[in-house]
């Protein structure tokens, strides 16, 4: 206890180096997140592939498949095999010392890896600036950093995990037991109002155009933005993350990457007003509130 409070003596004494440290951390996060991002998905394929053989076919045994986890085994380059040393998974800093190429063979890595680390480190920083040495940077942090691995993942795979957001979504509510960023009434409000706003929304839309415009990842997410952040906060998430959606969604029919019936992940449009709201929600809705007077 004494150590962690002569840690948050320190930081509050050097907001400099409370900024650095949260930034280095972050970058070291964004890597992590990259394994997040791709392995996560693999995980869950595995387990349902598993759950699914147990149920319909009982009488045969499970493949044996090696430990696949977020931890086991070592990172490696998918072209040759390649064990990614330690000073090689150093975030950005590495790739641009290997120029971009793995060490093994030579072949391209992804310009993904470090723009993922570099916007961690990035939004970290952001968030530390804006909360300062408190408990709330705490727990915006986590919300920041879960929100990127979302993202990633709904891009990549058009799916939100439960395993992310059903965790966090508790954990809010555990923040906001001491009152950390609201009340936990509206906690709970904006709990089941969020899942139950895009639920409704969900099912007119399929019953007037038969058709599923989101996927109840959707309704999860942003229920547990409403755990974190209260109701007050959900106009501002929804509508904003419509007309994010509507933008983005827009330029990239444009320039023909999506076509007008091809569906596209919405979590991250989602997750950008979260963010938004986390940061600077009582000013976007003191400005709705003036516009109506």
């Amino acid at each position: 206890m004494d150590f962690l409070q002569s840690v948050v003596l320190a930081f509050q004494e050097s907001p400099a180096f409370f900024l650095i440290y949260v930034t280095i951390i972050g970058f070291l996060v964004g890597s992590f997140l990259n394994v997040v991002i791709y392995r996560l998905p693999v995980m869950m394929e595995n387990e349902f592939k598993d759950e699914y053989q147990e149920y319909f076919h009982p009488e045969q045994e499970l493949p044996e498949r090696p430990t696949f986890n977020l931890i086991t085994p070592r990172s490696r380059c998918p072209n040759c095999g390649h064990k990614i040393s330690a000073w090689e998974n150093i975030p950005v800093i590495s790739y641009l010392i290997l120029k971009g190429r793995c060490h093994g063979c030579g072949q391209h890595i992804s310009l993904r890896y470090p723009l993922v680390e570099t916007f961690t480190g990035l939004m970290s920083l952001l968030v530390a600036w804006h909360f300062g040495p408190t408990v709330q940077v705490i727990g915006a942090l986590l919300m920041t950093w879960s929100l990127i691995a979302i993202s990633g993942i709904d891009f990549d795979k058009m799916l939100i995990p439960d395993e992310i957001v059903q965790p966090l979504l508790w954990i809010g509510i555990l923040f906001n037991m001491f009152n950390t960023y609201v009340t936990l009434t509206d906690a709970v409000y904006g709990a089941v109002a969020g899942y139950m706003c895009l639920w409704l929304f969900y099912w007119t839309f399929k019953l007037a155009t038969g058709k599923e415009g989101m996927g109840y990842g959707d309704f999860k997410l942003t229920a547990c933005l409403g755990a974190w952040f209260g109701y007050q906060m959900l106009p501002a998430i929804i509508f904003g993350s419509a007309l994010v959606g509507a933008v983005i969604g827009g330029l990239l029919m444009f320039i023909n990457r999506h076509k007008e019936s091809q569906p596209f992940a919405f979590g991250p449009y989602i997750a950008i007003m979260g963010f938004i709201v986390m940061l600077w929600g009582n000013e976007i809705n003191g400005f709705y509130l003036n516009l109506l007077r």
